[in-house]
């Protein structure tokens, strides 16, 4: 038997103790176990229902999510930027290079 059914018939043999007859202690023995059954139903259902998402818990995890992306969309426009910055200035560090190469040459020719 479970634990319930055995606290069922101690619960049982102390209303016997007490005075009540058989069918008087049998009868609130029965209601108390159908009440401590449905208590524990009621909680477990309740446990479940803590791990079913709301839609406005939905709805908070889409807003972080969106939050996060526009994090990370800034952070590649500005990764983005400093590239364009630095292939830029590469650039123009080539040409000068290759000018003063160019010029290097024409003096000695």
């Amino acid at each position: 038997m479970s634990a319930t059914a055995l606290n069922i018939h101690e619960f049982y043999n102390a209303l016997k103790g007490v005075g009540f007859n058989e069918q008087q202690a049998e009868v609130i023995a029965s209601i108390q176990g159908k009440t401590a059954t449905a208590a524990v139903e009621q909680a477990r259902h309740d446990y479940e229902l803590d791990n079913i998402a709301t839609k406005r818990d939905l709805r908070e995890l889409e807003l972080t999510l969106e939050n996060r992306i526009k994090d990370v969309e800034l952070k590649i426009e500005q990764s983005k930027a400093e590239l364009v910055r630095w292939v830029i200035g590469a650039g123009f560090l080539q040409v000068a290079l290759i000018t003063g190469l160019i010029l290097r040459l024409a003096d000695k020719v």
